[in-house]
């Protein structure tokens, strides 16, 4: 058996052909495209094209007019359950039993169900359309975190459909890795941050103070790059070019930590994350700080969806080992509390 790797750390587990994270180049780029190149030029439902069939087009589908069929007050829980529940309502059945062609076009239509529950869920039916400046600002962040290798949630969508599971439970079983605050909940404390900035006044300060404090800094450091992550680049220009209001305290806020960082730990490279950029160009698509993980959501629909047809066409099964590391071979006296249970029945 090899050697435990804590976390899977550092495990190659699949070969992809989806996305390609540069960790030294600071560059992501889905199927050989820089997402520079996409942010701001092809909407978010033809980027889903480009990750799960390698072409622009056709692209995600309209959504079907279905209600969610639950209203829990919490946005996951209800897109979670309203996911497992298509696969029953739309017929929708499992990998193993159906081709590939049928099931790109389940995954289309879960997925573009996704960003329908999410919306129903947060806003209600018969709402105003949302302004065109704010589509522009959701639509950048969607492309920019459509899709970033392997992570909790992707792994957790491979897994379910290397066991030929339907592709709504592999989708709905991905809301559910995405929901811990560890993966994608980071953008609703950057905005904390700035908001704090905003009432004391003074970038330095606040950086300093917090960090004196033994605090982290939200939206700085990333596992995978040894630069700038390209996502916090591509929504900066965006936050700048939609003139978003908060973009010069935030601005002021990333010199200030980038610097003291630097100063402080010389030895590590601790450059701007996207969840830093992330929240400020949320925060100006209005989106409530409680909705950032669901909007995070939407986005990666279009990776798992393209990491799920590509678990399905390996036919195999996901089943790594582990090593006990438990009690020795034992008599079943010795267990704890095993007087006045053994031979009670």
């Amino acid at each position: 058996m090899s050697d435990f790797k804590p976390g899977l750390e550092g495990v190659v587990a699949f070969e992809t052909e989806i996305a390609e994270p540069d960790r030294e180049g600071g560059a992501l780029r889905y199927r050989g495209v820089d997402i520079e190149d996409l942010v701001g030029q092809v909407s978010y439902g033809h980027v889903w094209g480009l990750l799960v069939d390698n072409s622009f087009t056709p692209g995600l589908p309209p959504a079907e007019p279905y209600p969610i069929p639950v209203r829990s007050g919490d946005i996951r829980v209800d897109v979670q359950s309203a996911l497992a529940m298509l696969a029953p309502a739309k017929g929708m059945r499992p990998l193993l039993d159906i081709s590939d062609e049928q099931a790109r076009d389940d995954l289309a239509r879960a997925s573009v169900m996704t960003l329908s529950f999410v919306a129903q869920s947060a806003r209600g039916t018969g709402l105003p359309a949302i302004p065109q400046e704010r589509v522009e600002a959701v639509d950048a962040y969607w492309t920019s975190a459509a899709e970033h290798g392997m992570n909790a949630s992707t792994f957790t969508a491979r897994v379910i459909a290397s066991t030929g599971a339907d592709v709504a439970a592999a989708l709905s079983g991905a809301v559910g890795a995405m929901s811990g605050p560890l993966h994608g909940g980071a953008p609703a404390r950057v905005l904390h941050m700035v908001e704090e900035v905003e009432r004391i006044g003074d970038a330095t300060t606040y950086v300093r103070a917090e960090l004196d404090k033994g605090e982290r800094l939200m939206g700085f450091g990333h596992r995978v790059y040894r630069a700038e992550d390209p996502r916090a680049r591509v929504l900066r220009r965006t936050a700048k070019e939609l003139d978003a209001p908060r973009y010069e305290v935030a601005a002021a806020l990333e010199e200030a930590a980038l610097a003291e960082l630097h100063a402080r730990r010389p030895d590590r490279v601790l450059a701007t994350n996207v969840e830093y950029w992330a929240a400020i160009v949320l925060d100006f698509a209005e989106v409530p700080s409680h909705m950032f993980t669901a909007m995070f959501t939407c986005a990666r629909t279009a990776g798992w969806s393209a990491h799920i047809l590509e678990q399905k066409g390996t036919g195999r099964l996901i089943r790594p080992s582990a090593r006990y590391v438990g009690p020795k071979a034992r008599p079943v006296k010795e267990v704890p509390g095993a007087e006045g249970v053994i031979g009670e029945i």
